[in-house]
Formats: C-alpha cells, structure tokens, sequence
C-alpha cells in the first residue's frame, strides 16, 4: 500500500519484474530480470483487488519495465473492469506499447523518467550506448506531452551523474511539459553500485530553477 505512488490516491504498487536498463542508482535491482519467481499470478493479483474494493482507491505498476511485459494490456483491462485507476511507470522505451495502453484508456496517469539530459543517458542507463533506444524515448516524451493524459516526468538526481548542465539541457528538452519532479537519490542496500550520493538542498533547488522557465510546475521530492 502506497500514499506517494499514485497521486491523490490510497494505491497498491505492483511491481513488475524486467528491464531493459542497468541504473547504476536503481532500487529495485532485484527486479531487473525477468526470470525471477513472482509472488503472485494474475488471477491472485485480481483476487487481492477485489477484496479491497472501497479500501483502495487506486494501482500503480512499477518494476524493472512494466511495457516489457507482454500481456500488460489484458491485465490492465481486468483491473479497470473492477473499478480501479491504474498509473503506470515507465523509461519511455517501449512508445508503441506506451501509447496502445493509453489510447485503450487502461491507465489514467503515467510516470515517465527523464534519465537525464541526452547526452548522459547511456551513462545514467548503465548502457554503452541509446542508439535508437533515444528515439524511443523522444517519441514517448512527445506522446505524453500531447496525449491529455494525466502524466509526470520525473529524475532521480545523482550527484555522481548529474549537474547543472544536465538540467541546462533538460528544461528545453521537455518544453512544453504539463509538471516535473527531481527526485532526491537515496541510497539502499538495493542499488548496485556503492558510493553514489544525493546533491545537497541547495544544488536541487537551483536545478529545479533551471528548468522552471520551460515547465509549467516543477517540484522536489523528497529530501527535506
């Protein structure tokens, strides 16, 4: 159960196994591949929401990658047919699946990670190279900033991977954005790679300063 996950609503986090992302900052690590046993199917997943009709006000589906998962969208149907807002998290990979789920009208509200300015994504994804992998992401950006759906984008901010260069080139990037978060990087026993740091106050809020001329709200999360 979930306050933070899914604004606006008492939710249930799901979280999906598989990603085609290796984050050095990530904190579900443990989730990356996709052969690791579940703690529930489906039909026990449907079972669960169903007994907590008027207790939940809403799902919100995390992993690894949600759209790497092939029969997302059936399950995303059944969960709408019990009467429940669905948001989704995503790395703006998957464009295609992204907007077959959003044009079905199975989610409500989209999470997009924006990784960091493109030219430091391959580095902040853990990959040697975006190649067409930026595209996608390009096209899922632009979809969702003209969709009327309900979505964020959102960093998690490394000081270790990012500075006020990334967010010089951010801002323009996602022009036009409805809102935006920098997320405050925390380190758990999950993440990979040890030694990584969060800025401090002073850093995130001049870097959300720089992105503030070009989206309409841009917040922090968390931190103080």
């Amino acid at each position: 159960m979930t306050l933070l996950d899914f604004p606006g609503h008492v939710a249930c986090t799901v979280f999906l196994s598989g990603c085609n992302f290796r984050c050095p900052f990530c904190h579900n690590s443990e989730l990356l591949d996709t052969d690791i046993p579940g703690i529930m199917d489906d039909e026990e997943l449907l079972k669960f929401l169903k007994s907590r009709t008027g207790i939940l006000e809403g799902v919100a589906f995390t992993g690894g990658e949600p759209l790497m998962r092939k029969g997302l969208p059936e399950l995303l149907a059944k969960i709408k047919e019990l009467g429940y807002p669905v948001k989704l998290d995503t790395n703006g990979a998957f464009p295609e699946a992204l907007k077959d789920v959003v044009e079905k009208g199975l989610v409500d509200y989209v999470a997009m990670d924006i990784k960091n300015s493109p030219e430091r994504y391959a580095e902040t994804c853990g990959l040697p190279e975006m190649g067409p992998l930026m595209d996608r992401i390009e096209e899922s950006k632009n979809f969702l900033i003209s969709s009327g759906i309900e979505y964020e984008f959102r960093t998690t901010v490394v000081a270790q991977l990012h500075d006020a260069e990334s967010f010089a080139a951010i801002g323009p990037w996602i022009q036009g954005a409805k809102r935006y978060f920098l997320q405050v990087f925390t380190d758990r026993e999950t993440v990979p790679f040890a030694g990584l740091t969060a800025p401090s106050s002073e850093e995130m809020h001049a870097y959300a300063d720089l992105v503030r001329p070009y989206v309409a709200d841009v917040q922090i999360r968390g931190g103080e």
